[in-house]
């Protein structure tokens, strides 16, 4: 599904400040894979996500997403495929639109766009039946302009506008970073499920433990730009906290 060979990035080349934030990644991952990123600060994990995303393009190696190279496209360009949240809330919505119309320009991410776009009664109804998966009560609010619900609010209506076009990839780069911890626990906890439910091939990166160790279906760590661990769903299953903990140390 997503192929990632002899990946390599380095910044500020031939600098003081040069550093080599991805080194020779050769990456794997399937249809419908929960692939969680961990790692220390400077490992490579936002390096890997965005140069997946096209913010950034690789010194060397080429990125195939269902057989496609996608390696020299920019970011604008992969949306049409990838959708993505991040630790910010506020980056994942249009604030000043309301939430149906946020889900409506999030429907259209693969489709050309036309004067007949609008909101009728069929789509309104496919909104509501998937904001009600959330249990938070919004699926009535639906004219409510979306920049006066809270972050856990947002980050979970971002993560279902993902399931409106069938984006084929989703990133998500710390999205409970900025919730406080019972959002961030609630967030995860219905991301695991919707996640699940429609199927999403889904990279996240986090720094909480806990989440690395309860979701997903593989986990990979980081480590000076290069993949150290690259665990598999049936050893993960396997894997205690303690000894993911063990694993920053030292």
């Amino acid at each position: 599904m997503l192929s990632l060979s002899h990946i390599s990035k380095t910044f500020h080349t031939g600098t003081l400040n040069e550093t080599r934030a991805l080194q020779d990644i050769n990456l794997q991952i399937k249809q419908g894979e929960f692939v969680v990123v961990i790692g220390a600060n400077g490992s490579g994990k936002s390096s890997l996500l965005n140069i997946i995303a096209g913010a950034y393009l690789p010194d060397q190696g080429n990125i195939t997403l269902d057989n496609t190279d996608i390696t020299r496209l920019p970011d604008y360009r992969r949306s049409q495929w990838i959708a993505r949240m991040f630790q910010n809330p506020l980056l994942g919505t249009a604030s000043d639109l309301s939430i149906i119309d946020n889900f409506r320009l999030a429907s259209l991410r693969t489709q050309r766009k036309t004067f007949k776009i609008g909101n009728n009664a069929s789509f309104k109804k496919i909104v509501q039946e998937r904001i009600a998966l959330l249990n938070m009560g919004l699926e009535n609010r639906l004219e409510q302009p979306i920049g006066s619900l809270s972050g856990g609010q947002r980050q979970a209506l971002t993560l279902l506008m993902a399931t409106m076009d069938s984006a084929k990839l989703l990133l998500m780069d710390e999205p409970t970073a900025a919730l406080d911890p019972r959002s961030a626990s609630n967030f995860m906890e219905k991301a695991s499920e919707i996640i699940a439910q429609f199927e999403l091939t889904t990279l996240l990166i986090t720094h909480a433990l806990r989440d690395a160790h309860q979701y997903g279906t593989r986990l990979l760590q980081m480590q000076e730009g290069a993949v150290l661990r690259d665990v598999g769903e049936a050893e993960k299953k396997q894997l205690d906290l303690a000894t993911v903990q063990s694993w920053f140390a030292n």
